[in-house]
């Protein structure tokens, strides 16, 4: 092995020093103008040269003096004295403006880089009780935008978001799409969900709630997630309390191993088949849209959960006249058990508590005086025979297989379903679902959706509901598109028919919605942002997770609209009171209505009305509807 030499290791050190950046450049230029300076001026003062009507200077006299000349070129114009004497001064300014432009261009690049390192959010966040949202997509603004108005009784409240993109643009970005977001603190860092360097600088340790979003533009975006839970909950720093997580999963195949991961303190929210469920039930049922929406939103009326002691021993029947301003809807019982419109002689029991819909937590209180019940108002008619009933799907993606399986729990026997699509491979994946199909018959036709002679040749008018879903083998804009340009086909048919169609369609992108959106309730667009709101509530109470799983499943109770003459006579005024005591009756829970009047109204939520007063009254026509509770 050959020694290295003197200079070689001089060399090296040097390297090294100069590695460390700012400071140590700084420093060697000031140890090289001093050394410059003293080495200058001692010739100097070694010589006796000195400006005229001086007879002598010292040594730090003649440092101070070159020092003048170093800092400040123009100085030197001034001197009189020797050749000699004006040609050190000359020599030493001349290493002064070399040695200062050095140092000026220095510490100009280092505040730069500084700035740059700033502005890229690499500072540890110092927030306690704050939201934490991991990963970049287009939830990222329906969510703040929500949590926004949850946190608007909230002291100091900051949402801090951690995602591969830059500080800035994030920050333009949600200053653009979101706008005020009045008393809470937006806090952006750049870094990976998935190190657990940058999951310590967004202060995960002391957050209240942890969002985990599907990364946009990811390959394996579910892979990502579960790596990201796993970073939050297996870090070395993790607290010794148990997380408030809430992540978003694609593919239901991926939920049991996220689970496995984030165990008790995870609450999952599959994506697609959240968007397949909700399709199913508002294409069948005109209003529902939004009700769901009113119900996942944080404005308006929203589900909590509420203890009543006084009720204790009670049967839940007897509980739902109890409130005038909430509207009961289950139970939660003291071991943790969520119960959808359980039996009316279902006894409350203590360390139960009831789940309900109000404008707020502090809202449900018990009423003061009884509500009156029409009983003559009351009809207890018997359940109508359901008649079959005919769909069609216009487009096809992976959440087709979920739509259609759906739908067959819910239609009756001898229903038709029709698929128009384009997508290779379409007939042989139709041939398996043939198979687990009970109640519909399944027809496909591999035709352009797009097409205006396609859409004529179908007999729109014999289909009671429509679905329009977005391709998945085209990028989401396009996709977005082709949607949009048959919705437009639809709409000037039903125009021309004189028809209303019930349209429930999809968007991909959650800014094209606005684009779609018309003024009425039977033309839904299902987006992400159902996504965004859900992932919003649990965030906030992560016990809304089994209500929700259990509303959107074809098992159990779900939200339904049903009739207003199934329940009350029509004509006759009636509180709200008479109509939960009659949906009581028949193992169901009244939780508003619809007024067939203001079906277009935009302004009147297209007539629908979650959590009426249970003392105002209204009278019903025979095209008015009830949303209720019921198991079918």
């Amino acid at each position: 092995m050959v020694d290295s030499t003197l200079r070689e290791r001089l060399r090296y050190a040097f390297d090294n020093s100069l590695s460390r950046g700012t400071i140590a450049l700084i420093g060697w230029l000031s140890v090289f103008t001093f050394g410059f300076l003293f080495a200058s001026t001692f010739i100097v003062w070694l010589a006796g040269w000195v400006p005229d009507g001086t007879e002598s200077m010292s040594l730090p006299e003649t440092v101070w003096f070159g020092l003048m000349r170093t800092l400040d070129s123009g100085t030197m114009g001034g001197d009189e004295g020797s050749w000699p004497f004006k040609i050190s001064m000359l020599w030493i300014t001349l290493g002064g403006v070399f040695v200062v432009s050095t140092l000026i261009g220095v510490l100009n690049n280092g505040i730069e880089a500084q700035v740059d390192e700033l502005r890229k959010g690499r500072s540890r966040v110092i927030e306690r009780d704050h939201t934490v949202i991991l990963n970049w997509s287009p939830h990222v603004y329906s969510i703040i935008g929500e949590l926004v108005q949850a946190n608007a009784n909230r002291k100091s409240p900051c949402i801090v978001i951690l995602a591969d993109k830059d500080k800035v643009e994030m920050e333009d970005a949600i200053r653009d799409q979101v706008g005020d977001t009045k008393n809470t603190k937006i806090v952006c860092r750049t870094g990976s969900a998935m190190e657990l360097n940058d999951l310590d600088r967004v202060s995960v340790q002391t957050s209240r709630s942890i969002i985990v979003l599907a990364p946009e533009g990811a390959d394996d975006a579910d892979s990502d997630v579960i790596k990201s839970i796993l970073a939050v909950t297996n870090g070395p720093n993790r607290r010794k309390e148990p997380y408030h997580l809430v992540a978003e999963i694609q593919s239901p195949a991926n939920v049991e191993a996220a689970k496995l991961c984030g165990r008790d303190e995870l609450e999952v929210v599959v994506a697609g088949d959240l968007i397949s469920r909700i399709m199913v039930q508002t294409c069948r049922q005109s209003g529902l849209s939004v009700v769901h929406i009113e119900l996942l939103d944080f404005g308006g009326d929203e589900i909590y959960f509420h203890e009543e002691k006084s009720l204790v021993g009670k049967t839940f029947g007897e509980a739902l006249h109890c409130y005038e301003d909430s509207s009961l809807m289950g139970l939660r019982t003291s071991d943790g058990k969520v119960w959808i419109n359980p039996s009316m002689e279902t006894k409350i029991g203590a360390g139960d508590r009831l789940i309900a819909i109000s404008e707020d937590d502090d809202t449900i209180k018990l009423s003061t005086t009884k509500g009156e019940v029409d009983e003559a108002a009351i009809r207890s008619t018997d359940k109508s025979t359901s008649q079959p009933e005919s769909t069609l799907i216009l487009g096809w993606n992976w959440k087709g297989a979920r739509i259609v399986t759906g739908l067959d729990a819910y239609v009756p026997g001898g229903s038709s379903l029709t698929i128009v699509a384009e997508d290779e491979g379409l007939e042989d994946e139709a041939e398996q679902l043939r198979a687990d199909l009970t109640h519909q018959e399944l027809t496909v036709l591999k035709a352009e959706t797009t097409n205006r002679r396609t859409l004529d040749s179908l007999e729109l008018k014999k289909f009671d509901h429509i679905i329009v879903l977005c391709s998945d083998t085209i990028d989401a804009q396009r996709a977005d598109s082709r949607v949009l340009v048959t919705l437009l086909h639809l709409r000037d048919i039903g125009e021309k028919l004189n028809h209303d169609f019930s349209i429930v369609s999809e968007m991909l992108d959650v800014r094209n919605r606005a684009l779609a959106e018309v003024t009425k309730a039977d033309d839904f667009i299902v987006s992400e942002k159902l996504v965004s709101l859900m992932l919003s509530q649990v965030s906030e109470n992560k016990e809304l997770n089994a209500v929700f799983d259990d509303l959107f499943d074809p098992a159990g109770s779900e939200i339904y609209v049903k009739p207003a003459t199934d329940y009350v006579q029509p004509g006759r005024a009636v509180n709200f009171y008479t109509v939960v005591e009659s949906a009581r009756r028949r193992g169901e829970i009244a939780i508003g209505y619809r007024v067939a009047a203001k079906a277009r109204d935009a302004g009147a939520q297209y007539g629908v009305k979650v959590n009426p007063k249970k003392g105002e009254k209204i009278t019903f026509t025979d095209a008015d509807k009830i949303i209720v509770v019921a198991e079918d």
